[in-house]
Order: C-alpha cells, then structure tokens, then sequence
C-alpha cells in the first residue's frame, strides 16, 4: 500500500488530484491503482506563526522499500503536477519494510467505495412560507452561540456581530463629555 499525504493543502483539492492522478501513480510505481490511497487531513502548516496553507505544501509519499527505484520518477511527476495547487512543494519519501504492514480486509463489503456506490438525494425544504428552497426567507442571521467551535475568549476567532452596533451613539456621547 502506497499513502501519498499532504499537508497544507484543502481536502476537496486533493480529492479531485486523487481522482484525476490515481492511474498514472499507480503506472509509474508499476502497482495497481487500488493500491494508492491519497491522506488529506484537515490541516495547515504553518511558518514563523504565519499560516502557508496552499503557500507551501508538504507531500510525504509511504511505500514499501521495493518501491525506492521508482522514487526519482514519481517524484518529477508529483513535482510537475502539483504547482497548480501550491506555489512552493516539499516532497518526500518513506519507506517501510512490507513486514511490517497488517490489514484486515473485509470480504462482505467492496474494498473501496466508488462512484457507483454512491446515491444523490432530493431534499428540499418547506419553510412555511410556501418556499421549497433552504435559502429563502425567514433565516436568523449567523449567531456565534449556535457554533460549539467558536470561543469568544479567543483573540484569534472573527467577530461575527456588528462592530458598529450604537458607534452614533457613543460617538454623540464622547463628543459632549469632550466639551
């Protein structure tokens, strides 16, 4: 098994570069394509404190030892392919001995999930005012107290209320205690 992972790169984006790039991997390395799977966890990398997400992108590519010849390969096309996504790109390789390696296939179920495994469903909203869409009227504004993420103690979280909430007013107050 073949895992390409990157870091500092969106998820959505490396599903479609999964997609668009298994079959020519799995050439290169001389494998079979059910044996690439592509890591894209929800992360950013980061430098000096500043965030470099899509900025510089970190690619670790874990094979099997036998597969170090091909290294120089996949890595001139892993390098020539991935610069629409990311402006800089370091790469590297790490390999493990296949002795090392355990699975536990379940043979009731398909190995992978495909397109043909996959079911769209309708789903539309009836809002009481005769709109069958979600996005129509009667929507609350966004509320902070509704998102179990977002902590108002944190200096680094965007402020989601109106920064100008009663600014006239304060601004007529200052103005007569300034007199």
């Amino acid at each position: 098994m073949i895992t390409i992972s990157f870091l500092g790169l969106d998820q959505f984006v490396v599903g479609r570069y999964s997609k668009e790039h298994t079959k020519a991997l799995a050439s290169l390395f001389e494998t079979s394509e059910d044996e690439i799977n592509f890591y894209a966890p929800n992360s950013m990398v980061f430098h000096n404190g500043v965030e470099q997400t899509s900025w510089n992108l970190i690619v670790i590519v874990k094979a099997p030892t036998k597969y170090k010849p091909l290294e120089k390969v996949v890595a001139k096309y892993l390098l020539e392919t991935l610069p629409l996504f990311s402006i800089h790109i370091e790469l590297e390789f790490e390999y493990f001995e296949t002795s090392s390696r355990y699975e536990k296939i379940n043979p009731d179920y398909p190995r992978y999930i495909d397109q043909g495994h996959i079911k769209e469903v309708d789903v539309t909203f009836d809002n009481d005012d005769g709109c069958l869409d979600e996005c129509c009227h009667g929507h609350d504004d966004a509320n902070p107290n509704d998102r179990a993420d977002l902590d108002y103690n944190d200096p680094n979280q965007i402020y989601l209320g109106n920064a100008f909430e009663d600014f006239d007013k304060k601004l007529e107050k200052a103005k007569k205690e300034s007199k």
